[in-house]
């Protein structure tokens, strides 16, 4: 848009930008959010990161958007339930 208008920009400014305007705009799209949907449901799954076998549980709810996850070396059913409860006092 801009070298449309004749305006010369560098990589620096444009990473200048993003360090300065970034953290506004985000806590900007956070505080827009819409609150999740009341019906969701923990999925657990195996996924290998780095090379490693780990387990992965995260709340999704309807619409699709993880509310919260927790990754582990070992299944922990423990920590899972922990999580679920964590999810329901909120």
């Amino acid at each position: 848009m801009l070298a449309l208008r004749g305006i010369d920009v560098s990589y620096e400014t444009i990473r200048a930008w993003t360090l300065k305007f970034g953290p506004k705009i985000a806590a900007d799209l956070r505080r827009r959010k819409l609150a999740p949907s009341p019906r969701w449901h923990l999925d657990e799954m195996v996924c290998r990161i780095g090379g490693e076998r780990v387990f992965l549980w995260r709340a999704v709810d309807d619409e699709g958007e993880v509310l919260d996850l927790v990754v582990q070396n070992r299944r922990d059913t423990r920590a899972a339930l922990k999580l679920l409860k964590q999810l329901l006092c909120s």
